[in-house]
């Protein structure tokens, strides 16, 4: 039996507004060896009728009770037999030649997203995620995705291609996003991770959608999440770091490194109210003071727009290396 190139997993519960759109638009791309499995997580609309009228052999349907979707992506994962596997959520567009652009990558990573278009259910673009959506799609090298893991996560979802061995690592269900531990295990286990720069899906910012009503996506599941990976990656084999950045972002980090038994050695800040304060026993310098890397980790804690970019260079110009000595969280 010939199996095709790749299988795209779409998990579906109840999403019979939007559920034939969204397969036609991976059906109709201009890649074609293709299987889509549809996992129905026991809807209880019209969903299963709708897909079932396609009529395209390379569609199919397992229906499962009603699990949820850390069981429905690890079924689909199951049923597919492709050395590739694709993402795709019943809500979001996938955009004719995005999987046609990602296999092209494929040569030189072993995960692939692409940059994407927040929007509404009407198709409207989200203000309110400008700068989420600016991120994403500003951060496509591997190197960057790698250093800035633990800011939020690197990719999309729906958007991601990958070797089958990478989603056969598991989903976990647990009390933080599934997508943002399966991509922060897979990066610590050296998957090169890389995305195309075309916004090549419309990604669905909805009230209904899961990320907004699940407290597994919640900022405090996040920050569970990336400190989960960060005690298992980074600061393992240490017990001393730097921190850059006091205020509303890197006080709750301090206080977290300190609780993990971690001494903070110097810590770094530009306010000037900050500069020369002591705190928990330690002083705060101003980011000149900052001498030559000497292999003591810095943990970067700051948020305001532009400032990681600035501390990237100010960092680099004194021997740190992204990724590898300094690390920015949120």
């Amino acid at each position: 039996m010939l199996f095709p190139k790749m299988s795209v997993v779409m998990p579906v519960y109840n999403a019979a507004s939007t559920v034939v759109r969204d397969a036609k638009s991976i059906l109709d791309g201009e890649f074609a060896d293709l299987e889509l499995i549809v996992v129905d997580d026991g809807s209880t609309d019209d969903s299963v009728r709708q897909l079932n009228e396609i009529g395209d052999d390379r569609l199919r349907v397992v229906k499962t009770d009603h699990c949820g979707i850390v069981a429905a992506l690890n079924t689909g994962v199951r049923e597919s037999k492709t050395p590739l596997i694709a993402r795709m959520d019943a809500d979001d567009v996938s955009h004719p030649s995005r999987l046609m652009m990602q296999m092209a990558m494929m040569d030189q990573a072993d995960i692939v997203g692409c940059a994407v278009n927040i929007v509404d259910e009407q198709g409207h673009a989200v203000e309110s995620m400008r700068r989420y959506e600016q991120w994403i799609n500003d951060n496509l090298e591997h190197t960057r995705i790698m250093a800035l893991r633990f800011v939020e996560s690197p990719l999309v979802h729906p958007t991601v291609l990958a070797r089958r061995e990478v989603f056969e690592m598991g989903y976990r269900d647990g009390p933080f996003p599934e997508d943002y531990d399966l991509w922060l295990k897979a990066m610590a286990g050296g998957y090169r991770v890389m995305k195309v720069s075309q916004r090549l899906l419309d990604w669905t910012e909805a009230y209904s959608r899961l990320t907004r009503i699940d407290d597994r996506y919640s900022a405090e599941a996040f920050d569970r999440c990336r400190r989960e990976h960060l005690l298992a990656g980074p600061l393992k084999q240490t017990r001393e770091v730097d921190l850059w950045g006091v205020g509303q972002t890197g006080k709750p980090w301090l206080r977290w490194l300190i609780e993990q038994g971690f001494m903070v050695r110097r810590m770094y800040d530009i306010d000037p109210k900050k500069v020369g304060e002591q705190i928990h026993g330690v002083r705060v310098l101003h980011p000149d003071e900052i001498g030559r890397a000497d292999g003591v980790l810095m943990v970067v804690a700051v948020g305001a727009a532009g400032a990681r970019e600035l501390i990237e260079q100010h960092a680099m110009a004194r021997g740190y290396e992204l990724g590898e000595d300094v690390w920015f969280v949120a």
